[in-house]
């Protein structure tokens, strides 16, 4: 997802408990796609209660959110608003990867090739609306605000973060980086292993940072040419230009110093340039939203995830005890600036 910056970045090793008392805006999306795709059963099926409802998703959150909290860690959750019309063919190239992997996962389950099954199924992930009605519901009874913008979510947080409202963005997608996000941290999330793709093998993983002027520094490039490099690469909005990778279009940009000049120099054309590029430098985002910390509502909580989804009550308590605590006496006043 987005578009791979990876080779160029500079990214340092940090612990979490390191940005104790900070906030940080939490890529809705982009994390409820890690619990859809690492919380599930042996057989590969996500976690489900006995209605057959997915509840990966709420799982995730609410054990994560506690973690990150209990860390001193201030999470704000951020969620999509409504595409770009470029993005388009991303979705649909998204959707019929998706639509593929589900019909070889069905032939993986007649062979009863196991491994196969748990390794498709990680791959056929849908996020519906109820999915992100319940989260929000839930963040809400934990006292966790959220955020929804009104476009790209990655912009929206990617801007809390430059404008000092929260102090990183937390997504595996380096995109942030090309919204203007000064620090971005990878990792933060993923309980400190990752799968290994068609393998029944996990890796361990570390929390990173990648900072932006840092990473501009280190290139000896600027933050526009930063994303005319991306455009060259290939981004959610645009297709890019053939057999132009990180390092290649590193080499074009310090040579024709703008993705204009690269253009003309090759005799080729990006479709809505500038329409891309100010997708990226001035999204639609929501400038000042309401970011306030409000006491949990254990009530609510267990109705949602005891009630509606059968989570196990002796399991659930004792982490809402550790959420209340991460609260401690905090008056009303204080809550809102926690």
């Amino acid at each position: 997802m987005g578009v791979d910056l990876s080779p160029l970045v500079v990214k340092e090793k940090v612990s979490i408990r390191d940005f104790s008392g900070m906030t940080f805006a939490i890529d809705g999306y982009n994390i409820l796609y890690q619990f859809l795709s690492s919380i599930r059963q042996n057989d590969g099926t996500p976690l489900m209660d006995s209605k057959g409802r997915v509840t990966s998703h709420l799982s995730g959150c609410f054990y994560r959110s506690i973690s990150l909290m209990e860390a001193g860690i201030r999470p704000v959750f951020v969620f999509d608003g409504k595409p770009s019309r470029l993005k388009a063919a991303t979705i649909r190239e998204r959707v019929q990867a998706k639509e593929k992997a589900a019909e070889e996962l069905i032939v993986a389950r007649e062979k009863r090739d196991m491994e196969r099954v748990r390794s498709l199924s990680a791959r056929v992930n849908y996020i519906t609306r109820d999915m992100v009605g319940e989260t929000k519901a839930l963040l809400s009874a934990m006292g966790i605000p959220y955020v929804q913008a009104p476009s790209e979510g990655e912009a929206q947080a990617s801007y809390m973060c430059r404008t000092g409202q929260v102090y990183g963005v937390v997504s595996q997608d380096y995109d942030c980086l090309l919204f203007g996000s000064k620090r971005v941290f990878r990792n933060f999330t993923s309980g400190g292993r990752r799968k290994i793709p068609g393998k029944n093998m996990y890796v361990p993983v570390s929390p990173e940072m990648i900072d932006l002027d840092r990473t501009l520094e280190a290139n000896g490039i600027t933050y526009d040419q930063l994303v005319d490099m991306a455009i060259m690469i290939g981004t959610d909005f645009n297709t890019g230009i053939e057999k132009v990778g990180p390092k290649t279009a590193l080499k074009l940009i310090k040579q024709h110093g703008s993705i204009e000049s690269v253009l003309s120099s090759r005799g080729e054309v990006i479709e809505n340039l500038d329409e891309i590029k100010a997708i990226f430098k001035t999204p639609s985002v929501e400038e000042k939203p309401e970011i306030k910390f409000r006491a949990p509502d254990r009530d609510k909580i267990i109705q949602i995830l005891c009630d509606e989804h059968q989570f196990a009550s002796e399991r659930i308590d004792p982490f809402i005890e550790t959420l209340i605590s991460t609260y401690g006496g905090r008056s009303q006043t204080s809550l809102d600036t926690f």
